[in-house]
């Protein structure tokens, strides 16, 4: 196949150009810096994608958008909103307006979909959240409309808290955890909702071939954990303690607003809609996903 893929170079993206090429698939890099034969220059900023790299294409991956683990200031709020949503705006009416259009948009959008719900079980038809992260992934989602009402089949991963050691929470974990001074995060009773990175490709993947799944798909384990028992996974992983908890104090002097929203918010999503058509999980558990992200 050939997709093009925004965010090719980030964190999850990186891996998931990795295994398409590996496979023998060809991948259009959408950037703003564009340096490869087949890259295309891509800037939601200023409205800048070229429709006629898109022509012939079979997928869209779009996963670009602003790092949301950093202080929320004014300014970093509206980033993180703007690039998504002007994003996945550009690339679905590009998209749309095209003669020859993909099959599929597979088009991000985050857990953080659902707001902090405490112990309720949450799938693909539960109602979104009511804060700023929420508010964003709505309107992240609404911005694919015009690839929908074109008659392309669209979905949006709801992607969980990804673990790798090269990228994302558990990179930033390592260090204090490595010094056995890592523990729960305040009460350690919120749920996380996780994937190890080669699920998370191989989901993404399986989005791209299963023309059944349409919408949103929960991007994340079976088997949601505690943050103490994510914690304490890290530290049998690491033959290290983890029993010094974070004040939520000291994360709320740090990030503000997005300690609350992120590092203590609640969510035990379930990947109903994946399940459902028959995705197999490769690191099923905590324990065999949190071993797999070390090595």
């Amino acid at each position: 196949m050939r997709i093009a893929i925004t965010g090719a170079t980030g964190f999850i993206g990186s891996s998931l150009v990795a295994s398409l090429e590996a496979d023998g698939h060809t991948v259009q890099r959408l950037t703003r810096h564009p340096q490869r034969p087949n890259d295309v220059a891509f800037d939601p900023a200023r409205q800048l994608l070229d429709p006629h790299a898109l022509e012939g294409v079979d997928a869209v991956v779009h996963l670009a958008g602003e790092v949301v683990a950093q202080r929320w200031t004014g300014a970093a709020k509206r980033r993180i909103r703007e690039s998504r949503v002007d994003g996945t705006r550009l690339v679905a009416g590009t998209i749309a307006a095209l003669a020859e259009k993909p099959k599929v948009l597979v088009s991000g959008s985050a857990i953080g979909y659902y707001g902090d719900r405490g112990d309720e079980l949450l799938t693909e038809a539960s109602a979104p959240g009511d804060d700023f992260l929420a508010e964003v992934c709505r309107a992240w989602e609404g911005a694919a409309d015009a690839a929908r009402a074109a008659g392309v089949r669209v979905v949006h991963p709801r992607t969980g808290v990804v673990l790798d050691r090269h990228g994302g929470a558990l990179a930033r974990m390592l260090p204090p955890f490595r010094l056995g001074l890592g523990g729960p995060t305040g009460s350690g009773r919120q749920w996380v909702s996780w994937i190890s990175l080669a699920d998370a490709v191989a989901g993404l993947r399986f989005a791209i071939d299963e023309v059944a799944i349409e919408g949103a798909m929960n991007l994340a384990s079976a088997e949601p954990v505690t943050n103490r028992e994510l914690t304490s996974a890290l530290g049998r992983a690491l033959n290290r303690p983890a029993v010094i908890p974070t004040p939520p104090i000291a994360l709320r002097l740090v990030y503000r607003e997005m300690a609350d929203a992120t590092l203590m918010a609640s969510q035990r999503a379930f990947p109903v809609v994946l399940q459902r058509n028959g995705f197999s999980f490769r690191h099923p558990t905590i324990d065999v996903a949190m071993r797999a992200a070390l090595e």
